[in-house]
């Protein structure tokens, strides 16, 4: 049904936005490349998401010892190698215009990317900036991937998107961020709810606590210098 409604949508838009003097069977091309598109990026997030939800639900129940969390991890990555390669077809000739694939399909993209290496967002990353400044990209998205790469480099993180595991504690905690007192004026400049509400309505929710994220910010501070 969801499929079927997005299809529906997008013969709208394509039928709307067609340019005086383009004939039937131009219009019927731009049509079908539209409906494929979205078809390939309902299966990309379907086949992605899924496995995720159903891995993070074994953890949760199991743990990540258990034949259940692997195996859905298994699935995970094999279907995420396949879709990888799909979102680099996509956008080998520039960024999708919104009106093609809608904001679920540039969330699509963006998760596929997000569960990349370090190099391949880093790649795309001139492009999402690009698509941002065109209007093709929400802010929220773009600032997702520059603070997960701020966490691949050892920085700290603007918007407190990006969440790690800390194996010395046994905890997830949110990675720490600049000038935290200000990081909710920061998120709500790019449309994004407090931290607070982010981290309670998270798959695995936490607790946001301003005055340990300034200590745990300075503490990260006084590290990275020590080793500079």
């Amino acid at each position: 049904m969801r499929f079927r409604t997005r299809l529906f949508l997008v013969t709208i838009i394509i039928t709307a936005c067609v340019r005086k003097g383009e004939t039937k069977k131009q219009v019927e091309t731009a049509i079908a490349h539209k409906i494929d598109l979205v078809a390939v990026l309902d299966t990309i997030w379907q086949t992605e998401q899924v496995p995720i939800r159903k891995r993070d639900s074994a953890f949760r129940e199991y743990g990540d010892k258990s034949d259940s969390y692997k195996k859905y991890q298994s699935i995970y990555k094999k279907n995420h190698i396949i879709n990888e390669q799909k979102i680099t077809e996509i956008l080998k000739d520039g960024w999708p215009r919104i009106e093609e694939i809608g904001e679920q399909g540039n969330i699509t993209i963006c998760n596929v990317l997000q569960h990349s290496s370090p190099e391949i967002r880093l790649k795309y990353l001139p492009l999402m900036r690009q698509a941002t400044k065109n209007k093709q990209l929400s802010p929220w998205l773009l600032a997702r991937t520059e603070d997960r790469i701020a966490t691949d480099r050892g920085e700290l993180q603007i918007y407190g998107g990006q969440i790690k595991y800390y194996p010395e504690t046994n905890t997830f905690d949110v990675w720490p961020i600049v000038d935290p007192e200000n990081v909710d004026k920061r998120r709500a400049e790019i449309g994004l709810e407090p931290m607070a509400e982010y981290l309670k309505n998270r798959r695995f929710p936490l607790e946001w606590n301003l005055e340990n994220q300034i200590r745990r910010t300075a503490i990260f501070e006084n590290e990275k210098t020590k080793n500079q």
